[in-house]
């Protein structure tokens, strides 16, 4: 079998992932993956699937002339999970620019990548102002040192106001 993340987006409409569901699975793979979301008034995510090599030509050109979707496809090879462990970062404080971008040049610094990163904001009870959450999943090295990145993201909480949990 032969990995494949597809990246997709266009306007919402029923039956989108059935159609892809339903290539995937005529063409003997499996949807290993997936992460789709409905975004003002747009289908948008993306979905790691295997289909045998020999099927894999047929399923890029099913994506190429899909009628509702634009559709990205790259093939992957596994990463080799021994070199990382997994870290989680949540956020939440109220709205205001730069958080992300406080918390992103962070993680760049330390050179630590975003493995997931999903982010809102909603409505504060009692206070009818923006709340930001945010959770973030990255990817430490082995010999990488969590408490550096700790007190990082305590000075990042404190300049921004905003309470930072790393697990």
């Amino acid at each position: 079998m032969k990995a494949m993340i597809l990246t997709l987006i266009g306007k919402d409409k029923p039956g989108l992932v059935e159609s892809l569901a339903q290539k995937v699975y005529t063409l003997n793979g499996n949807w290993l993956a997936s992460n789709l979301s409905y975004m003002a008034g747009h289908f948008a995510g993306f979905a790691q699937v295997e289909v045998p090599p020999e099927n894999q030509q047929e399923l890029i050109n099913f994506l190429q002339q899909h009628p509702h979707l634009t559709i990205h496809s790259v093939s992957v090879e596994e990463m080799d999970k021994d070199d990382f462990e997994v870290a989680e970062i949540d956020i939440m404080g109220n709205d205001k620019t730069g958080i992300v971008q406080e918390l992103t040049t962070t993680l760049n610094r330390f050179n630590l990548n975003i493995m997931k990163f999903e982010s809102s904001c909603e409505s504060a009870p009692n206070w009818g102002s923006l709340l930001f959450k945010a959770h973030a999943v990255i990817a430490i090295p082995a010999e990488f040192d969590l408490d550096v990145l700790s007190d990082a993201l305590e000075d990042i909480a404190n300049d921004l106001v905003v309470d930072i949990e790393l697990r």
